[in-house]
């Protein structure tokens, strides 16, 4: 019997949508807004749903204290209050769209929920505009 367990955060963090290899005029008309020189803010709520058989022994699929932890240590205390095109690691030379950002938080969660196994990421930049990444399908 499988078991989905679902925590959520929040960080508040600004970006720019640009390309370097793309001229002025092409980043403003496909960024539009998003392209702001000075860049712009969000605070995004994030949801991170991991799966697992229950313990039997423990009655967990895994402790939420351990993933919330985890989902804090190596997400949001490196997103919250930064420059995504300049302050994050694991972001270096990415476009930070809500999509790409997604992407990375997996990455940079997956080997880390265990015993459970990650199967989404939901990334909210707004209370309207919703990104859901579960992974490369195999």
């Amino acid at each position: 019997m499988k078991v989905r367990l679902i925590s959520g955060a929040h960080f508040s963090a600004a970006h720019r949508l640009h390309r370097e290899d793309w001229d002025e005029e092409t980043n403003r008309r496909v960024f539009d807004k998003c392209n702001n020189v000075h860049g712009h803010g969000h605070t995004y709520e994030l949801e991170v749903t991991v799966e697992g058989e229950i313990d039997p022994e423990t009655g967990y699929v895994m402790d939420f204290g351990d993933l919330k932890r985890s989902v804090h240590e190596h997400v949001v205390r490196r997103l919250d209050r930064r420059h995504l095109n300049y302050d994050v690691d694991f972001l270096s030379g990415v476009n930070p769209t809500a999509e790409n950002i997604a992407v990375r938080i997996w990455e940079q969660l997956q080997a880390r929920v265990k015993p459970a196994r990650l199967v989404r990421i939901s990334l909210n930049e707004t209370e309207k505009n919703r990104v859901v990444y579960e992974g490369v399908e195999t």
